[in-house]
């Protein structure tokens, strides 16, 4: 047996630090976390200075048993991660093998490289008590705010919502943007551009200033048509542009999305396989810092291979004064090493890391920045022409993605400049952008909300639950019109753009939104943004020693229960914001507006009345605030008969959660671009058909037996309605027996088996 236990937190790590350490060492994985706070109940005795019960996870209950075991006789050795909830982990393992916390060996290193685990084993520390009653005084927050809000919400919103105290301030910052978006109102200007002769080229000048109104674009340019153009100024002047700093895990998230198209969840989870495999840094850190050893190894690198004038060196300082994840930036454990990773998208993400690590030491690049004035002989206001030229790449020949060279033709001064063309187009300002999900983090990150290790879980949890959407929007076409001024003459056009167009941005459902407003009116602390930045603050103090936690979790439950208290008040009909818009004339009833389970929707009728409620969709383009009676009528309307199919079949049309449809028998047809309170019988019919025959079109075999031959989004395949199997190049889809099929079908690998690289590996969850 060996003398020495170290227990890490994955099994992936656990094999690449066996291979460092002799045989006197066995190193085991504890799986992530092992013990935790019950899943049911709260489990903190609140009267007792909130102090928590922790139980072994079930999961876990064996992991925990085969370290005991492994424990007995041998030094342990507990060698979680660097941050504060590697340190709980150590703590609660530390428990659970029943040492003492106090005296048990604790090492942490920021790479998983021979030089930085021997190191680590060289200079061994205890358990951190401080982070550990951090991140303590963190989950057993959660715990309450979650415990107690939760419920609240299930009786006053929708069963089966949840509210936490990052989760639900991320989803008003997303209601929030949603709302400025639809409440914004685009102002228009016309942009003046010309296009000059010079010689053979062309040069082409903006307007200094831009023209409010056509009346006023049509004016100038009426000023301009006689006018001469002089050259009157040429200015050149050196530029540098710099490198960003090394990565954290905010800003790796970001660019990861910005230059790869990766989800924060996906990037996180490439980032993990990296580091357990020793081919990156800890992955969790709010530090742009680099170590002395990392700054010397990329200083040899880019002087070897770009040469000296590459090099410059520089020392980063981390923005944030209260960074603790980790005390180094994201960067490559060996910069020799260009590409490595067991997959495409880990290669991909290990050499962005290691381009930016390489290019933050690495010299700025030069450029050439030329402006060119042009004065009209009529009117005041000059056009400007702009250049850029670079002149030494630098840091941009490993981070590239700069501007391409705009090269201005050669004039000077005083030289007359023939117009070729002036154009005088519409233009519309825009409404904020909706956050994607590495904008989300940005500017959690900017608003102190979180920390890195748990962003990616809530914009996870936030989608799950329902509250917030990933989707395509498609945008609408608006007309753009513009004045042009061409051999004197001055001509109208215009043209259609697609404005509103968004993609894998995210969007709030209509729960969001009620959530939202209900949370803002009774529970302003939680969803407060600078009260959660003050929660992240207090952890930070904890952790340095200034404040106990719970003293700081004592500050907090005296403010939030005493609400929790007061929203058993609140009446359900308040929360659905219903609004009465009249009467029904038919049967009395009152006519109401409100926020259903699946978003805003129409009722006629009360809950408590002995005959059931009528319920209909809200009309299109409408909501809550605007919706008329009269609208509202129409939509009860629905379902509505539209005619029959060319079979006799009845043809109903009405709206459903995902929009308008008609329905012929059990078969439901998507009619987007009609509206189910005028589409006609023609236009039924052939939407009608058009289904019959993409049905018809996705099988190309049935057999009795089941098994069915059909054409998918992904190319056509076999399926017997629990499994599917591929259809090998070589074999014609319809020409496959039913044999054939069955065989297919039996060699194919069960469902979730035979993807390796997505198979999913136990770690620990940040």
């Amino acid at each position: 047996m060996a003398k020495n236990l170290v227990i890490v937190e994955s099994p992936a790590k656990a094999k690449t630090i066996e291979k460092y350490l002799g045989s006197d060492y066995q190193v085991k994985s504890s799986f992530g976390h092992i013990r935790d706070l019950p899943k049911k109940g709260l489990n903190i005795d609140i009267a007792n200075k909130f102090e928590p019960t922790y139980e072994v996870s079930a999961d876990k209950k064996k992991v925990v048993a085969e370290l005991r075991k492994a424990a007995k006789g041998a030094t342990v050795w507990l060698a979680s991660d660097e941050d504060r909830e590697g340190e709980a982990i150590a703590w609660h393992l530390a428990h659970a093998l029943k040492l003492d916390p106090k005296t048990t060996k604790r090492i942490v290193f920021h790479e998983i490289t021979k030089p930085a685990i021997l190191a680590a084993i060289d200079k061994p520390r205890t358990i951190d008590q401080q982070l550990v009653d951090a991140q303590q005084a963190r989950r057993i927050l959660d715990r309450l705010v979650g415990y107690e809000l939760s419920p609240v919400l299930w009786k006053k919103v929708r069963t089966g919502l949840s509210a936490g105290r990052v989760q639900s301030v991320s989803v008003r910052l997303i209601v929030e943007r949603e709302r400025e978006i639809k409440a914004f109102e685009a102002v228009t200007s016309y942009k003046v551009t010309a296009v000059f002769d010079v010689k053979s080229a062309e040069l082409k000048a903006e307007l200094t200033q831009k023209l409010t109104t056509k009346p006023e674009a049509l004016k100038f340019l009426e000023e301009v048509t006689p006018a001469d153009y002089t050259v009157t100024d040429i200015t050149a002047k050196p530029s540098t542009r710099s490198p960003g700093a090394p990565f954290t895990t905010s800003s790796l998230q970001q660019e990861a999305a910005r230059r790869l198209g990766y989800s924060v969840k996906q990037t996180m989870t490439l980032a993990q396989r990296l580091y357990e495999n020793g081919h990156i840094t800890y992955m969790r850190t709010d530090s742009t810092n680099l170590a002395e050893q990392a700054i010397q190894a990329a200083g040899d690198y880019i002087s070897k291979e770009y040469g000296a004038k590459y090099h410059h060196q520089r020392r980063f300082k981390t923005k944030n004064s209260s960074a603790q994840e980790a005390h180094e930036a994201i960067r490559p454990t060996n910069f020799a090493k260009t590409s490595l990773g067991d997959d495409a998208q880990q290669i991909k993400l290990y050499e962005l890391i290691w381009r930016r690590t390489l290019a933050s030491q690495m010299a700025p690049a030069q450029l050439e920045r030329s402006e060119i004035t042009i004065q009209p002989s009529t009117v005041k206001p000059a056009f400007i022409a702009k250049g850029e030229v670079l002149q030494f790449d630098g840091y941009l020949k490993v981070y590239g993605g700069g501007k391409d060279d705009t090269i201005l033709p050669e004039v000077s001064e005083g030289q007359k400049l023939p117009l070729k063309v002036m154009t005088a187009e519409q233009s519309f300002s825009k409404p904020p952008a909706r956050y994607s999900e590495a904008a989300l983090v940005k500017k959690l990150e900017e608003l102190g909300i979180g920390r890195p290790s748990t962003y990616a879980p809530t914009i996870s949890t936030i989608q799950t639950r329902g509250y917030i959407e990933k989707t395509d929007l498609e945008g609408r076409e608006r007309s753009v019109e513009a004045l042009v001024l061409e051999k004197g003459k001055i001509t109208a056009t215009e043209r259609t753009e697609v404005t509103g167009a968004d993609r894998n941005k995210l969007v709030p459902t209509p729960i969001a939104d009620m959530t939202t407003d209900f949370l803002v009116k009774h529970f302003a602390q939680i969803l407060d943004y600078d009260f959660t930045a003050k929660a992240e603050q207090g952890f930070d103090d904890i952790a340095d020693g200034k404040e106990s936690w719970q003293k700081m979790l004592d500050d907090f439950y005296k403010k939030f229960h005493p609400l929790i208290e007061a929203s058993a008040n609140v009446s359900r009909e308040e929360t659905s914001q219903a609004r009465k818009l009249g009467t029904d004339p038919k049967s009395g009833k009152p006519v109401i507006a409100r926020y259903g389970r699946y978003g805003p929707m129409l009722q006629i009728g009360e809950a408590e009345d002995d005959e059931k409620p009528r319920f209909a969709p809200m009309p299109a383009n409408a909501n809550l605030e605007d919706v008329t009676f009269e609208q509202a009528m129409e939509m009860f309307k629905l379902p509505r008969t539209v005619g029959t199919t060319p079979d006799g079949q009845e043809i109903k049309a009405n709206i459903g959660r995902f929009g308008p449809y008609i329905q012929v028998g059990k078969l439901f047809v998507s009619i987007k671009d009609h509206d189910p309170l005028t589409i006609s019988e023609k236009d039924a019919q052939a939407a009608y058909a058009e289904k019959l025959q993409k049905e018809a079109d996705k099988y190309i075999q049935r057999f009795d037996s089941g098994i069915d031959v059909i054409n998918g989004p992904y190319g056509p395949y076999i399926t017997d309605g629990k499994k599917n199997a591929k259809i090998p190049k070589d074999q014609e889809p319809a020409k496959l027996t039913e044999a054939e099929c069955k065989k297919l079908l039996a060699d194919a690998p069960a469902k979730g088996k035979g993807r390796r690289n997505f198979k999913r590996k136990p770690t620990k969850k940040k």
